[in-house]
């Protein structure tokens, strides 16, 4: 019988609470349903990314007994390669809804073998790939500046080449009001950089002494139809390798300060970054497909 219906699942990603940190829809597909239509689902439930998860062996396995699935990951306009908080959704939905017990699964995606390990009942591991940024220059790069900080100071500029993500740092001077007060046109940002070499824009800030975190930052991507991000695991891949050089050491804590918000516990382990972060399941239904 041709499918009729998908189960959707909403996890809200780096947090415990409801309402906050990052949503993603989830959809794990027994069986496959062609891009046009991932697509048009992403669009309809309208968040940063829907993650749409397959069984990646010869169809004997079942979400409850597999540990290695295909994974790819939709803006309500993009396919996108890596992104970090619709992993940790997906890997949630996978060990707390479908009944999966294994300690580390799997997943086939386009940023090659991610996996997400079970870190007791509350917490999930995601293991990712490295994407240290380099000093950057280009001609519309104090145009690009200017929109998103607007007055503010920049201590230094980089970019990871990997990604297509454009680092910030703002000067230590400023604290973390000054960074949450940002709010940069995006229609100027999409106007002055069409080359195709930045697809978001990470801000950054080094922590007060007395906080609990070692940086904050924050995530514009209009380019990919993501006008900010609440929470990013991929930025933290370019993130955690910049602040290795501030700080000589392999271990942080980070805060992303959208207005939603969320925390994740990184450490690097030699090219590979791993992300430490909980969830909150919102909402579990069914989606139309015909």
């Amino acid at each position: 019988m041709e499918q009729s219906s998908v189960t959707v699942f909403v996890v809200d990603a780096f947090t415990n609470e409801l309402f906050s940190g990052n949503p993603a829809a989830v959809c794990c597909l027994e069986n496959d349903i062609p891009d046009t239509l991932k697509s048009k689902i992403a669009a309809e439930m309208n968040l940063s990314e829907t993650a749409f998860a397959t069984i990646d062996t010869d169809g004997s396995e079942t979400f409850e007994k597999s540990t290695k699935f295909g994974l790819r990951w939709f803006t309500p306009s993009h396919e996108v390669d890596l992104c970090g908080h619709a992993t940790l959704a997906t890997a949630a939905v996978i060990f707390h809804k479908l009944g999966n017990k294994e300690k580390t699964i799997e997943f086939k995606t386009r940023s090659g073998i991610l996996k997400a390990i079970q870190e007791g009942e509350s917490s999930i591991t995601l293991d990712f790939p490295i994407n240290p940024p380099a000093p950057y220059e280009a001609e519309n790069l104090p145009d690009i500046v200017r929109i998103v900080v607007g007055n503010l100071e920049i201590q230094e500029v980089q970019h990871s080449a990997t990604t297509k993500k454009l680092l910030l740092r703002l000067a230590d001077k400023y604290n973390r009001q000054d960074l949450e007060s940002l709010s940069p046109s995006l229609q100027d940002l999409l106007a002055v950089e069409k080359s195709g070499v930045v697809k978001g824009v990470i801000v950054t800030l080094q922590a007060n002494d007395k906080e609990n975190f070692d940086f904050y930052s924050r995530y514009f991507a209009p380019w990919v139809g993501i006008p900010e991000d609440p929470v990013t695991g991929s930025a933290h891949t370019v993130l955690a390798p910049y602040w290795q050089t501030v700080y000589n050491k392999h271990h942080f804590r980070a805060r992303q300060c959208s207005k939603r918000g969320g925390d994740l516990n990184i450490e690097i382990v030699e090219q590979r970054v791993k992300l430490t972060g909980q969830v909150a399941h919102v909402l579990e239904g069914t989606i139309r497909i015909k």
